[in-house]
């Protein structure tokens, strides 16, 4: 009778194990083949931008996302929030660098607080042409900015560049065709020192306005000007409100993508390497898109009929040029020589 008892428990407690066993073997995705269910649902990246779905950015950053479902056979997802339905321009940083959102696609002067060099973007005249810009995109010079020591130790990565383009003078008073015409008008700026000091240099005002408040400041005559690309010109209207358009070329509004690092670190690599060919490709659209759209708002500057349309000659942009270099005396040393010249030799 002992004995039996004794194999009766045995065999129970053979049982129990053997339960255990199946219960973890199923758990864990081994044992009968099955997959864990939890490693069928896809990497969520969180992109959150502030303009609009039909702008080059959204439009870009939809495709981006379309190019990522395809590329990873849907193991990642982008979820795309645009016109600042998450964060806007105040605190989207934040909200990166706290997890958040894993994505941002903000102005670069933007990063300005982490780190001055990033001020080069308002450099008046840095950058020759179109050409010019896409090279220093592309270049070494460009990845000692966007990987920095200071974006990294705030656990920030840059990526890549996508462009608004270059920025052009105008105002409701009187044509300008030398840096003496800008003289006592005043212009609608971003914030930042170095536009303070461009502005100063020729001698004209300045105020901090956001965007969205400049036509109504321009309309109500808060300001004589301001500076934009020919499509934020064209779209924002401001044919109906200002008389006087230079194509000046003389700064850049330029973006840039940016990801939290531990997120993007954390990612599988086979994964991770898909999304850098989806971002490649759908950066190649966003700069065609920024071209072509540049290109049509510049046509429809000219045949609205509203706008004086000035282009200058080298010798008058030289005028420009050498009237702006008391800005390059003031800020060389915080946005660094290396930099500067870095950018400056890739032409």
């Amino acid at each position: 009778m002992k004995k039996f008892l004794l194999l009766a428990i045995i065999s129970m407690f053979a049982i129990v194990a053997a339960a255990c066993s199946s219960d973890k073997e199923s758990s864990s995705g081994s044992g009968d083949g099955e997959k864990d269910t939890s490693s069928d649902k896809p990497i969520i990246i969180k992109f959150s931008h502030v303009t609009a779905i039909d702008s080059v950015k959204g439009k870009a950053a939809d495709r981006f996302a379309e190019l990522v479902a395809e590329k990873t056979d849907g193991k990642a997802k982008v979820e795309v929030y645009p016109s600042s339905q998450l964060y806007g321009d105040a605190d989207e940083l934040d909200a990166l660098v706290s997890g958040n959102v894993h994505m941002i696609a903000p102005s670069v002067t933007k990063m300005v607080k982490l780190d001055p060099r990033w001020q080069y973007v308002d450099m008046p005249f840095l950058f020759k042409d179109q050409d010019h810009a896409r090279k220093f995109f592309e270049s070494d010079v460009a990845q000692t900015i966007l990987n920095s020591d200071q974006l990294n130790s705030n656990d920030i990565m840059g990526l890549a560049f996508w462009e608004n383009g270059f920025k052009h003078f105008s105002n409701n008073k009187h044509e300008m065709k030398t840096p003496e015409d800008l003289k006592g008008l005043k212009f609608r700026a971003q914030a930042g020192k170095v536009l303070e000091s461009q502005f100063n240099a020729l001698k004209a005002g300045s105020a901090t306005i956001s965007f969205g408040e400049t036509y109504a400041a321009l309309q109500q005559g808060t300001v004589d000007g301001q500076e934009n690309t020919f499509n934020n010109f064209d779209t924002q209207k401001y044919s109906e409100v200002q008389k006087h358009l230079t194509v000046s070329e003389h700064g850049r509004l330029d973006y840039a993508i940016f990801v939290n690092k531990s997120f993007w670190d954390g990612m599988p690599e086979d994964i991770r390497g898909q999304v850098e060919e989806a971002l490649k490709e759908a950066t190649e659209l966003e700069w065609q898109l920024a071209d072509e759209e540049n290109a049509a708002s510049f046509e429809n500057i000219k045949n609205s009929g509203k706008v004086e349309v000035t282009e200058l000659s080298e010798e008058e942009r030289q005028k420009f040029v050498d009237a702006l270099q008391p800005v390059y005396d003031e800020f060389s040393d915080d946005i660094t020589p290396e930099l500067l010249d870095g950018i400056r030799d890739l032409k």
